[in-house]
Parts: C-alpha cells; sequence; structure tokens
C-alpha cells in the first residue's frame, strides 16, 4: 500500500496539467529533433556539487583569504574569555545584575566585567567576516562575468518577448547548463553553511531566500523557463558584487572607497531588485506568457514565488535607505567600540553596562554600520533570485 501511495503521488505531483501549459506534455521536452532539454535528474548533480564548494570555500578562506586579510591589516581579535561561573552562565540573558551579585558572591563590577567578557566571546570576529565576504565577491564576480558571456548574444536579453520565442521547444545551451548548475550548487553550499556562518539579524529572511532561490530555479529548469531563469540570475548578481566588494573595503578600513562602493551599490540594487526586475522581467512572466498558452497553476506559482523575491527585495532596500539617510555615524564592529576606553576599568566607569552590555556598545549594535558602510545586519549573500 505505501509504494502504491508513493506511486501514486508522485504520478500527481508530476502531472502535465499543474506544471505545462494546457496541450502540453513532459513527452514534448524529451529531446528529440537536436533539441537538448534540461530534465529534472540533473538537479542530483548540484548536491555533490554543493559540497565541492563547501571544500572550496574552507581551502579559499584558509589560504588566500585569510592572506589577503593579514595583508590589508586585518587580525583575529583575541578576546579575554571570561572565568567559568555556572549561576552567571544560567542567567547570561537576564537583567538583574544586582541579585546575580548576591547569588554569585561576586560584587557588581565583577558580575558587568563577567557579563561583558562572555558577550565578546559571541562576536564575530572581523577575519571571518572578511573571509567570508572575499569567498562571496569572488563567486558573484565570476557568476556575474559568466552570466555576461552566455547571454550579451541572446536577443532575450535585449528584447524580453523573445524569451518565449517557440516556447517550450528551446533547446538548452551548454551554457545554460553550466549557469544553472554552478549558481544551484552554490546556493545549496549557502544553505549548508547557514549554521556555521555570521548569524545576523536577518537570518530567517536568509532562509527564505536560500529556499525560495533554490526553488525557483529547479521549477524554472523542469519547465524550461531557462531563459528567463539566466536573467533573473544576472540581474540579481550586479548588485551582490558591490556589496561584497563594499564589505571588504569596509573591514580593511578603506572608509572612502566603501562609502563610494556601497553608494555604488545602492543604486544598482535599486535599478536592478526594483525596476528592471518587477517592470521588465516580473512583467514578461506575468503578460507575455498568456499570449501563448492560457494561465495554468505552474504559471501563477512562478510569478508567486517572484514576487516574494520582490517583497524581500523591498524590505531590504528600506534598510539600505535607512542607512544612507542616516546622519549620525557609527562604528562597524560591536567590538571597536571597545577602543575607545583606555583600559577596562575606564570603560566601566564611563559605560555602565546593562547586562554586560555597555551604552556604547548597544548603541553600535543599533545603529548603522556608518553612514556609508554595508549593512552587516542584512545578508546578501543570497539574492540570486
Amino acid at each position: 500500500f505505501t509504494y502504491r501511495y508513493r506511486i501514486s503521488t508522485g504520478l500527481w505531483f508530476w502531472w502535465d496539467r499543474i506544471w505545462l501549459p494546457e496541450g502540453l506534455t513532459w513527452a514534448d521536452l524529451e529531446d528529440k529533433e537536436g533539441r537538448v532539454y534540461a530534465k529534472a535528474s540533473h538537479l542530483y548533480v548540484t548536491v555533490p556539487y554543493a559540497f565541492v564548494f563547501l571544500l572550496i570555500r574552507y581551502l579559499f578562506e584558509r589560504w588566500i583569504a585569510t592572506s589577503l586579510a593579514v595583508s590589508a591589516g586585518i587580525k583575529q581579535r583575541v578576546h579575554v574569555k571570561p572565568e567559568d561561573n555556572t549561576i552567571l552562565e544560567l542567567y547570561y540573558t537576564t537583567q538583574d545584575i544586582d541579585g546575580l551579585s548576591k547569588k554569585s558572591s561576586l560584587s557588581v563590577r565583577q558580575v558587568e566585567r563577567w557579563f561583558r567578557r562572555r558577550r565578546r566571546q559571541d562576536f564575530p570576529g572581523v577575519l571571518k567576516k572578511f573571509r567570508e565576504a572575499s569567498w562571496r565577491f569572488v563567486f558573484y564576480l565570476s557568476a556575474f562575468i559568466g552570466g555576461i558571456v552566455a547571454l550579451y548574444d541572446k536577443e532575450w536579453l535585449y528584447d524580453t518577448k523573445e524569451v518565449w520565442t517557440d516556447f517550450p521547444k528551446q533547446s538548452m545551451l551548454e551554457s545554460q547548463y553550466w549557469y544553472y548548475v554552478l549558481e544551484m550548487s552554490f546556493y545549496g553550499c549557502l544553505l549548508f553553511s547557514v549554521a556555521f556562518d555570521v548569524k545576523r539579524k536577518d537570518f530567517k529572511e536568509q532562509i527564505i531566500h536560500h529556499l525560495a532561490t533554490l526553488v525557483l530555479l529547479s521549477f524554472s529548469w523542469c519547465v524550461n523557463y531557462i531563459r528567463i531563469g539566466t536573467l533573473v540570475m544576472l540581474v540579481h548578481d550586479a548588485s551582490d558584487v558591490l556589496l561584497e566588494s563594499a564589505k571588504l573595503f569596509n573591514y580593511a578600513k578603506w572608509e572612502k572607497t566603501c562609502q563610494t562602493l556601497f553608494v555604488l551599490f545602492a543604486i544598482v540594487f535599486l535599478i536592478t531588485r526594483l525596476i528592471i526586475f518587477p517592470f521588465w522581467l516580473i512583467h514578461c512572466t506575468w503578460v507575455y506568457p498568456v499570449h501563448h498558452y492560457p494561465a495554468f497553476f505552474g504559471y501563477y506559482f512562478f510569478n508567486v514565488m517572484l514576487v516574494l523575491l520582490l517583497c524581500l527585495h523591498i524590505f531590504w532596500a528600506y534598510l539600505i535607505l535607512c542607512m544612507l539617510t542616516r546622519d549620525e555615524r557609527s562604528d562597524n564592529e560591536e567590538e571597536e567600540g571597545e577602543e575607545s576606553s583606555p583600559t577596562e576599568d575606564e570603560g566601566e566607569q564611563q559605560n555602565k553596562p546593562v547586562n554586560g552590555l555597555s551604552t556604547n556598545e548597544k548603541d553600535d549594535k543599533n545603529s548603522s554600520f556608518g553612514c556609508m558602510s554595508p549593512p552587516e545586519n542584512i545578508y546578501w549573500s543570497k539574492t540570486v533570485y
């Protein structure tokens, strides 16, 4: 019974009427007459490739990115580890400093110092952030250049109506195959590594974005929406290159270069994500297809997923604009706020901590990362779709 249930469920899931326009079947997407089509079985190769990307990333960050960071003057900062204290560890997030002082037989200042040191242990170092940004920068730059090479001579790059010419009988090109496979493998790698990457405030948005990206790429691959898929990937990679490069210069403290790149990133992001993406690409997937065949479930599914990504773009664009319009400048890294105090004791006197977090550190955490610095609380690396 279970076996037959699985078979029937699989047949229902791949029912032609769900994913393909009326009058078309999966038989129409079989290789014939010299045409080669994408197949769902091709997607299995992205799983081992994702692990290959993880290995390449590890080697890149260890041997190349670390050397670049050292040459830029970035070093791993070693924080003083607090002494083991089970009572303070248990109430690590509490604000009752006086109560903890009595329970742990420590002075209020000792409790505050313990919390401050404990919090510093959780701060991601600049070196770790630099290595992650270096890896993403190299991939996005390579992907963007590869996308230009693959699409510069294609008519649908200049006229989106050509996306649907002869659909679905559009033969898959070798350049399209590798463009898709490498992009999907990279985003699979990001999904696998999200647990040990620097965790940012929009962690949930990261997961939603990665999953939506992989679902869209997989769907467009299976139903031969490859032309529009390559256009969407190219549009998204354009701004990611500028963001990651701005982060690198921000970590290296090249402030003017960082500010210039961030402004360029903001301009490119707003143009590609809020103008080209909705008014050219979503328009292309929403308006033109119904000129060739009646609307069907796959048509609505694809466009709803694109609109979901557009909502994420609007959310991120709002955060970018908030940073651009913010007048007050603050440091990028939370631990950099500590350097303003000559000694630890003086820092305690100047900024009384609440739960081990000084006033300056709280301000840094809630403010921008410099008036024009990249938004470190936004995870942009996965903005493919």
